[in-house]
C-alpha cells in the first residue's frame, strides 16, 4: 500500500519547505481530509436521520478513509518510532496531538455554554462524549503511537512480530467501551503502515513483480465487499465485536473491505498526484490541505458536534441540502486556512490551535 515513497518525515511535522519532504504523503492526507468532510456533510446535512448508511457515496467514503489515514499515519511515524527515545516521542506526540485538541475541546464547549445552551437552564453536558468522541480519531492515533512505542522499546529485536500479533490481539480484544471499538479497528492499519515502513525488500522487490496480479485480486475484493457491505458492518454499529458466526462473518467483512479499499485507493491517489503534481489545485491539497490534516480535523470535528444541538433542514429538498452541504464544506476549508495563515509564525499559538511549529522553527528543525 505504502510502498511508492521512502520514509522521508515524521507524521505532522510542518517542512514543508524542505527538500525531503515527499509531498505524495500529503497529498493523499489532503485527498482524505476533503472526504472526512465530505463524509460527515453527508451524515448532518444530506442525510437528516439514519439514511446514510445506505448512502453508497458515505460507504464509499467509510470503507477506507480512516483506516488510510492511519496507515499512513504510522508509516510516518516509523523514525519517532525507532530512532527517538521513549520519553522524547511521546511527549513530543502528545504535545502536537493532545495539546490542539484540548484548545479546540475548550473552544467547543465554550460555545455550547455562551451561544447554543439557555444561560438560566441547568443541562447536563456529556463532557467526556465531547473530549472524546468529537474527536475520537486522535486519541485513536496517540493510542496507537503509545502502544506500538511501548513494544518497540520493550522487545527491541522481535518487536516487529511483537507489533504484528499485537495488531491482531487488538482486533479481537472483547472491549466496546466508549471509543474502543474504533482504535481497535484502525489500531491494526496503525501497525500495517508501521510494519510496510519497514519491509524495504518487499517494496522494491516483491511487490512491483506481482504488482498487476495483486491490484486485481484487491480490487475483486473491494468491489465484492462493497456490494455485501451494510449497516452492521460498519464499526460504529458492530463495534467490532465478535460472538457469533454472523458477527464474525461482519468483523472479517469490515476489516477484509477496509484493507483492500485503502490499498486501491492510495494507488489510485499515488497515480492522480503523479499526473497532476505540477498543477496548481493539486500542489494547494498536498501543501496546504494535506499539511493542515490536525487543524481541518479539529475545526470541522467541532462544527459538526454542535451541529448536532440545532435543529435545521427537515423541510429541506435534496438540492438545497446538498447547496448547504457544499457551501459549509466550503466554509470549513476557508476558515482553517485562515487561522493557519494568521498563527503560521506564532510560536505557542501555532503550536496549541494549529499543533505545528511556527514556520521559521520548522525550517531551522
Amino acid at each position: 500500500m505504502l510502498h511508492h515513497a521512502t520514509l522521508s518525515t515524521d507524521h505532522g511535522s510542518d517542512l514543508s519547505g524542505a527538500d525531503n519532504r515527499d509531498l505524495s504523503f500529503d497529498f493523499a492526507k489532503g485527498i482524505l481530509i476533503i472526504l472526512v468532510i465530505v463524509g460527515h456533510l453527508l451524515q448532518y446535512v444530506v442525510y437528516r436521520g439514519n439514511g446514510y448508511w445506505d448512502s453508497p457515496y458515505f460507504k464509499s467514503i467509510y470503507m477506507f478513509h480512516m483506516p488510510l489515514f492511519m496507515a499512513i499515519s504510522g508509516y510516518l511515524s516509523s523514525r519517532a518510532l525507532l530512532r527517538k527515545s521513549f520519553a522524547r516521542s511521546v511527549n513530543e506526540r502528545a504535545i502536537q496531538l493532545l495539546l490542539p485538541t484540548l484548545f479546540w475541546y475548550a473552544l467547543l464547549e465554550t460555545a455550547k455554554v455562551a451561544v447554543f445552551l439557555p444561560s438560566s437552564s441547568i443541562v447536563d453536558v456529556d463532557v467526556l462524549n465531547d473530549l472524546v468522541g468529537s474527536y475520537w480519531f486522535i486519541w485513536a492515533t496517540f493510542a496507537s503511537f503509545l502502544v506500538v512505542k511501548v513494544l518497540v522499546t520493550i522487545f527491541r529485536r522481535s518487536s516487529m512480530w511483537i507489533v504484528c500479533m499485537s495488531a491482531i490481539a487488538v482486533a479481537v480484544l472483547p472491549v466496546t467501551f466508549s471509543i474502543v471499538p474504533l482504535i481497535r479497528y484502525t489500531y491494526p492499519f496503525f501497525c500495517l503502515g508501521f510494519l510496510l515502513s519497514q519491509s524495504a525488500e518487499c517494496r522494491t522487490r516483491v511487490l512491483p513483480r506481482k504488482k498487476p496480479l495483486l491490484m486485481f485480486s484487491l480490487a475483486a475484493i473491494t468491489c465484492a465487499c462493497f456490494l455485501a457491505w451494510s449497516k452492521e458492518t460498519y464499526v460504529y454499529n458492530n463495534l467490532a465485536l465478535i460472538h457469533d458466526t454472523a458477527s464474525a462473518g461482519r468483523v472479517v467483512l469490515m476489516y477484509a473491505g477496509s484493507a483492500a479499499a485503502s490499498w486501491i485507493a492510495f494507488e489510485i491517489i499515488v497515480q492522480l498526484w503523479k499526473f497532476s503534481s505540477s498543477n496548481r489545485m493539486a500542489r494547494f491539497v498536498a501543501m496546504e490541505l494535506g499539511q493542515s490534516t490536525l487543524l481541518l480535523y479539529l475545526l470541522q470535528g467541532t462544527i459538526f458536534r454542535l451541529m448536532d444541538l440545532i435543529q435545521f433542514g427537515d423541510l429541506w429538498n435534496l438540492s438545497t441540502r446538498i447547496s448547504v452541504a457544499g457551501m459549509l464544506g466550503a466554509s470549513i476549508v476557508v476558515i482553517a486556512m485562515t487561522i493557519r495563515f494568521i498563527v503560521r509564525d506564532l510560536r505557542w499559538s501555532s503550536r496549541i490551535i494549529v499543533g505545528t511549529l511556527p514556520r521559521s522553527e520548522a525550517v531551522k528543525a
